[in-house]
């Protein structure tokens, strides 16, 4: 799914947990993202000065072996396609957010043989846009981060937890326990230098 992409880049553990142990849980962030996503996760289309806005448009690549959907594809009347994803909160920079769009962008390049450079971010809790450009390093990103996705799922295991700053936001904080098993580590650690054998 092009979710696991922006899932994996904010926390690996984190796409494991939802998309491998199809685990999930809501919190104040899952619920207004939600709500951002009320009106654009609905098919339908709309056109304004010649531009068709096509929402929760399907989209897929046999290429990177991803599917999912786009938010809003706008469709210009001088051939551009431009996708725009919707995020809650406000306006700022998220490279999570970025790779999820890229993703996007190479699925319809892939669908259309349309050449996309650019897309947006809608921040809906300030309204406003935040554009993104589709570069090589981005799109090198999204490449990158779909390999990783498959080796952590043909592996089988989770990965560990951040237990860092990202945790306090996470939806999966309960589920994920990052501070109960970061201690374990550490006293499994502990554990293994106590009983060491000395070496001569």
């Amino acid at each position: 799914m092009l979710s696991a992409l922006q899932h994996w880049s904010y926390c690996p553990r984190q796409c494991a947990l939802i998309h491998v142990e199809q685990a999930f849980d809501e919190n104040v962030h899952t619920m207004r993202g939600n709500a951002a996503h009320e009106r654009v996760d609905y098919p339908g289309f709309e056109t304004f000065e010649g531009v068709r806005a096509e929402r929760a448009l399907p989209v897929w690549s046999d290429k990177l072996g991803l599917i999912g959907k786009c938010d809003v594809v706008e469709f210009h009347p001088d051939g551009r396609i431009y996708p725009v994803e919707y995020k809650h909160g406000k306006k700022r920079e998220k490279s999570h957010d970025d790779i999820q769009l890229a993703a996007q962008a190479m699925c319809l390049e892939e669908m259309t043989g349309k050449v996309i450079t650019h897309g947006a971010i809608y921040h809906h809790g300030s309204r406003r846009r935040r554009e993104v450009a589709i570069t090589q390093e981005l799109r090198n990103k999204v490449v990158e981060t779909v390999s990783a996705i498959r080796a952590m799922m043909n592996s089988g295991k989770l990965p560990s937890p951040a237990n860092d700053a990202r945790c306090k936001e996470c939806s999966l904080k309960e589920i994920c326990q990052p501070q109960v098993i970061a201690e374990h580590a550490i006293q499994c650690g502990l554990l293994q230098n106590l009983f060491k054998p000395e070496v001569l």
